[in-house]
């Protein structure tokens, strides 16, 4: 899951810088996805390098994937209602994005616990 949580974090950068250039720099709020994926990058690199940190590091990463589904979800309702601007087609992403990173995390979680509870009753 780190590597995955890396992933997201680029992913949300990217969107980020994209969103603020590709908008002639005109918001900064285009930059918030990018404000999400640099603590998800920090959180996916310590739990790839700290065995011990690692439960508590992807636990504020889906954290902070709860935050961006949150954030994009006025997004999709803008969408839905026929607003096909940029901002809410960036914040729609976001919240999709988001939403699949924060499933594949809880998959993660609860296959982790039963592979834990696995190991205490045959041990």
């Amino acid at each position: 899951m780190a590597k995955l949580t890396i992933a997201y974090g680029v992913i949300l950068v990217v969107m980020g810088l994209g969103g603020y250039f590709g908008s002639g720099r005109v918001s900064w709020t285009a930059l918030i996805p990018a404000f999400l994926g640099i603590p998800a990058i920090l959180c996916g690199v310590i739990a790839e390098m700290k065995e011990n940190l690692r439960m508590h590091a992807m636990h504020v990463a889906v954290l902070l994937g709860i935050a961006g589904f949150a954030g994009g979800v006025p997004g999709l309702r803008k969408l839905f209602s026929g607003d096909t601007g940029a901002g809410p087609l960036a914040r729609s992403i976001l919240a999709v994005v988001s939403a699949i990173y924060v499933a594949l995390c809880v998959k993660s979680f609860i296959d982790a616990r039963r592979r834990r509870k696995e190991r205490e009753a045959s041990g």
